[in-house]
């Protein structure tokens, strides 16, 4: 294509302001996990799981700050495949890393679907009614929010989030008057708190940061992204940190922690105990609203990440095209579509959104290290935010350590479907043998 056409077509939507990234960014890591989440870490660290997320939010914030440097310098859809392909100009390793992320946001989109299906059951009492056509019916709602414009879905995870928010802040707000009463450094074996300790909160409170590498596939579409896409990023891992601290003093100090390991919704047992007029079904209203927006920011990534990849000539160039009059991939949407079908029908893939969890942490070492590698390189462009190196190589680091350690100490499952799951990206390539286009390495 030459550049008098390039210059000719629609482009994406410069829409973005601050506070949508930062709803953006925080929208994609609060979720529906930290309600499960802090049970769970509850059995592992006592109550010290307040500490765990501290811990994680050091580790994540490494990989954050790699993240909101590499948005200011190249405010480019495609996120971590681009700034892959232009680090180390190797279309297996850019396609290896596009895919993971890929696969990553399409196995959470369809698991979501089948929570919102359950939760809307279960909230409209609806059991004749079979979960899969919900399901099916929320993702074609999610294609035409996201289809209609990215003004129309960051309104609706701004909504979203607000609920996610308001959520844990009742939890804190009906809870505080606990504080104190339990002490908050509490371990399972009696014993201190020590490194081995604080490693094992950051692997099981980490993935509680997963959501903030979402925000980079959207920079293309951020007003001002040199000056606004850190902010976002930085500013909504920092208020999410605050959140969790403050929800897991609430949990354990309303709940023992050995109760608050067994119990099989732990938040909507503190809320039994510290407000008892909260009516039941309160969290299962909220947990529709969350999962509804995980599913939305990942059906908006995965768009822009196959549009990032199509530019690099990694994918047919028919998936770069932009809808005229609303500024969406349009056909890279309406092409994820059918895929998303397919995964929602295939039942339960829990496992399966597991693994692709898993391999994010391979890719957030990729482009840590893409990161170092610009910032050696002449002529790269200087970004509005800028990190020194350590922050990469550290950040780097820490993401290998915590594969290794999930890989060999977790269970066997999950990182056995990542390594499938990674073999059959690889042989897509070795049978599709697609190339990167020259002009996809160019500012």
């Amino acid at each position: 294509m030459t550049d008098q056409a390039a210059a000719s077509q629609p482009a994406l939507r410069r829409s973005i302001g601050p506070f949508q990234l930062f709803a953006y960014t925080l929208g994609g890591m609060l979720g529906a996990g930290i309600y499960g989440l802090v049970g769970r870490a509850a059995g592992e660290l006592g109550s010290a799981v307040w500490l765990g997320f501290v811990v994680a939010m050091v580790a994540a914030l490494l990989t954050g700050l790699s993240y909101a440097s590499l948005g200011s310098r190249y405010p480019r859809a495609g996120g971590a495949a681009y700034v892959t392909g232009r680090a180390f100009a190797m279309p297996l390793l850019t396609w290896t890393v596009g895919l993971a992320v890929m696969a990553s946001g399409l196995t959470s989109v369809a698991t979501q679907s089948h929570v919102v299906a359950a939760n809307l059951i279960a909230l409209a009492g609806l059991p004749a009614v079979p979960p899969v056509l919900i399901a099916l019916g929320f993702v074609l709602i999610l294609a035409g929010i996201v289809l209609r414009g990215i003004r129309e879905s960051m309104w609706v995870n701004i909504v979203c989030t607000v609920v996610e928010a308001a959520g844990l802040l009742l939890v804190i707000a009906v809870g505080a008057s606990w504080w104190g009463s339990q002490p908050l450094l509490e371990t399972p074996t009696g014993e201190g708190i020590g490194l081995s300790f604080l490693m094992t909160g950051a692997i099981l409170t980490f993935f509680a940061f997963i959501g903030f590498e979402d925000t980079l596939n959207v920079a293309e579409e951020a007003r001002d992204p040199r000056r606004t896409l850190p902010i976002g990023i930085i500013a909504a891992m920092l208020a999410a940190t605050a959140l969790y601290i403050a929800v897991a003093i609430t949990a354990v100090s309303v709940v023992p922690w050995q109760e608050l390991a067994a119990a099989p919704g732990p938040l909507v047992e503190v809320m039994a105990r510290a407000a008892p007029w909260f009516p039941p079904w309160g969290y299962a209203a909220i947990t529709l609203f969350a999962v509804a927006n995980t599913g939305l920011l990942n059906y908006v990534t995965a768009s822009r990440l196959l549009l990032g990849l199509a530019r690099h000539g990694l994918f047919p160039r028919a998936l770069t095209r932009i809808h005229p009059r609303r500024h969406t991939p349009h056909v890279a949407i309406l092409a994820l579509l059918p895929v998303i079908v397919v995964l929602v029908l295939a039942g339960d893939i829990g496992q399966l959104a597991a693994a692709t969890v898993l391999l994010l942490l391979a890719v957030f070492s990729v482009v840590n290290l893409a990161l170092l590698v610009l910032q050696r390189r002449p002529g790269e462009p200087h970004g509005g935010f800028e990190v020194p190196w350590p922050v990469p190589a550290a950040g780097a680091l820490v993401c290998a350590a915590l594969l290794v350690n999930r890989v060999l100490a977790g269970d066997w499952r999950a990182p056995a479907l990542a390594g499938a799951l990674l073999l059959a990206i690889l042989l897509a390539f070795a049978l599709l043998r697609p190339q990167a286009t020259p002009e996809a390495m160019e500012g």
